[in-house]
């Protein structure tokens, strides 16, 4: 028990434990992604539905958009936390779960952005097109992007950008 502790306090861990260190990390990261998405989405950008689960929780009153500007504002909002959230994820990541080191600090930072980059791409262009085609709601859009970027940026991160 005292050895998984240590684990879970330290950079040396074995796989399974870095595993779920990263799923922590991770999970606050998105954690933080969310709020702000749903922040900017509220108040700068406006992309939320009155149907939206952040909508009906806090009984927010939003006006009706058309579904072209709430994709394409929705789609800004999320560039625009996932700046922000990346950042979150990007020191969790070094403090607690990868060593740094690898590359230059500047080179990785520009590596977990890309990589990152990459991922909050595609799963913005998903959640912008199931808006736009099917009407689909701002909140149920915004989970593809959470799920393209948990495919693959464990992997990438790992064993390209970090000192595994």
């Amino acid at each position: 028990m005292h050895d998984i502790i240590q684990q879970f306090l330290g950079h040396e861990a074995g796989p399974l434990i870095q595993f779920i260190k990263y799923g922590i990390a991770g999970g606050l990261a998105t954690a933080v992604h969310i709020v702000i998405f749903h922040l900017f989405a509220w108040k700068v950008l406006p992309a939320l539905q009155a149907k939206d689960a952040f909508v009906r929780m806090l009984k927010l009153d939003v006006k009706a958009l058309d579904d072209g500007l709430r994709s394409h504002n929705s789609m800004i909002d999320n560039g625009l936390a996932f700046l922000l959230s990346n950042l979150v994820a990007y020191f969790l990541n070094i403090m607690w779960v990868f060593e740094a080191g690898r590359h230059h600090w500047i080179v990785e930072v520009l590596l977990f952005y890309a990589v990152s980059g990459v991922s909050v791409f595609i799963g913005t262009a998903i959640m912008g097109y199931l808006i736009k085609r099917f009407s689909m709601r701002t909140t149920y859009a915004f989970l593809a992007n959470i799920v393209s970027a948990v495919l693959i940026n464990f992997v990438v991160r790992k064993y390209l950008i970090f000192n595994g």
